[in-house]
């Protein structure tokens, strides 16, 4: 099993930032590509960034390709998502997801991830 715990969430004025955080705990993090995902009220769940499991490479979802970055520190068992110049748009729940690194799986599905935060919310006013 994998524990995933989100953090850093909160209300923020279009044009800022935050920056999320999922401490993971549990088997071995580099054993695991990570994902975030995110999910508005009355929408579907959304892949938004993936890196794999040694951070040589990332993924990002057009809506947020140049905003956004997605890093890891396998020392710290930690994923972080940097979030510059929010959108109104970019409000939900996010969450850190985390998949197998051994065999392939796209990284944009949630499908294809085992195991998940309780997530953390990103509210952006206009």
């Amino acid at each position: 099993q994998v524990q995933l715990v989100e953090s850093g969430g909160g209300l923020v004025q279009a044009g800022g930032s935050l920056r999320l955080s999922c401490a993971t705990s549990g088997r071995t993090f580099s054993n695991y590509d990570m994902g975030w995902f995110r999910q508005a009220p009355g929408k579907e769940r959304e892949f938004v960034a993936a890196i794999t499991w040694s951070g040589g490479s990332t993924y990002f979802a057009d809506s947020v390709k140049g905003r956004f970055t997605i890093s890891r520190d396998n020392a710290k068992n930690t994923v972080y998502l940097q979030m510059n110049s929010l959108k109104p748009e970019d409000t939900a729940v996010y969450y850190c997801a985390a998949k197998s690194r051994f065999g392939y799986s796209s990284y944009y599905a949630y499908s294809n991830y085992n195991y998940w935060g309780q997530g953390t919310q990103v509210t952006v006013s206009s």
